[in-house]
């Protein structure tokens, strides 16, 4: 029998000292997204949170959500920008919670990779705690997974879960909503996370590379695609703080007309106005090189509307002063009125 090397973890492809390297990088990031409810574990092994601040409310409800971010992952890999990635994680999931009204608190992220670069690693961790503190949430904990053999060096994928509170009878949705309210759109920042797929396909179809400088964008195409996702949860929370909202709807997958419709109750439609806004080049850019279809674009993209806020008709002009001194654009969507419980252009 032929002499072998023992077999060891890090023959197996597995560098715990990577893994070491990585936590201790990522630290100060990390540290930016704390709020004082945040306690210590001296293990390491949780992270705790102190639910006495909870007594506050007088019935609280904790509201959870997990998600990932898909197949933008693989534009980051390709462009090698990693420093962002992390937030679009936290607007896929902290922005979900904010749609019932509740206010985040705490996140954990879960990255899997196939080989763990210190620094690498730290880009992402950093851009999920950049978005916590966006969204004032804490980054309370995380895992990283090194799988050599399963994914290639260079790939990687991560995913999210958070848990927020919202006074029950503060609860936002569809039950709120009455004939005659307005519908606002609150401008994205981009494609954010949602029809990465379709994207890819596009640039496979039209031959363009992420490093393709189009007139239309005024800057290279990977850089545009990689965008992080707007994170809208302290806007939302002072909104429904200021003036009298009764639904919002996080614009991802399934478009506009898909997502506003989770938010309608069976009697009422939600009639949007398409000339009302502009959607941002880059969609121009994919229904053109791609020729995707004015249905596929509506059914998978967001087309510049993130989020959608469903407020009483007293309150419209109020809650477009608001979001304008907070910089965030907004405009008139459409109204509600009487119907089948969907939202549809007019």
């Amino acid at each position: 029998m032929s002499e072998r090397s023992p077999s060891t973890y890090e023959a197996a492809g597995v560098d715990i000292a990577a893994g070491e390297r990585a936590v201790d990088l990522m630290k100060d990031k990390v540290a930016r997204s704390r709020r004082p409810e945040v306690v210590d574990d001296a293990s390491g092994f949780a992270g705790l949170f102190d639910a006495s601040a909870l007594l506050r409310y007088r019935r609280p409800l904790l509201a959870t959500s997990t998600d990932g971010v898909g197949t933008k992952v693989m534009i980051a890999q390709r462009y090698g920008k990693h420093d962002t990635i992390g937030i679009d994680l936290v607007g896929m999931v902290l922005d979900d919670l904010v749609v019932c009204g509740a206010e985040p608190l705490f996140m954990t992220d879960y990255i899997a990779c196939g080989k763990v670069v210190p620094e690498r690693v730290a880009e992402i961790v950093g851009g999920v705690a950049e978005g916590c503190r966006l969204a004032g949430a804490a980054l309370v904990g995380g895992e990283t997974a090194e799988h050599p053999g399963a994914m290639d060096a260079d790939e990687y994928d991560l995913a999210g879960a958070g848990t927020g509170v919202v006074e029950a009878d503060a609860l936002l949705g569809p039950d709120r909503v009455r004939a005659g309210d307005v519908v606002l759109g609150l401008a994205s920042s981009g494609v954010h996370s949602n029809g990465y797929s379709l994207v890819r396909h596009v640039l496979r179809e039209a031959g363009l590379s992420l490093d393709a400088e189009l007139p239309e964008l005024g800057r290279p195409l990977g850089e545009e695609l990689l965008e992080p996702t707007r994170i809208y949860s302290l806007d939302c929370l002072e909104l429904a703080r200021s003036v009298e909202v009764h639904a919002y709807a996080h614009i991802t997958g399934g478009g506009v007309e898909g997502n506003l419709s989770r938010s309608l109750p069976p009697g009422l439609d939600a009639v949007l106005d398409r000339s009302s806004w502009t959607p941002p080049p880059i969609f121009d850019v994919l229904a053109g090189h791609g020729r995707v279809a004015r249905q596929d674009m509506d059914r998978t993209f967001n087309l510049g509307v993130g989020m959608a806020a469903v407020v009483a008709p007293d309150a419209a002009d109020a809650a477009l002063r608001l979001l304008a001194e907070r910089g965030l654009p907004a405009w008139v969507l459409g109204e509600i009125v009487e119907g089948s419980g969907q939202a549809r252009y007019r």
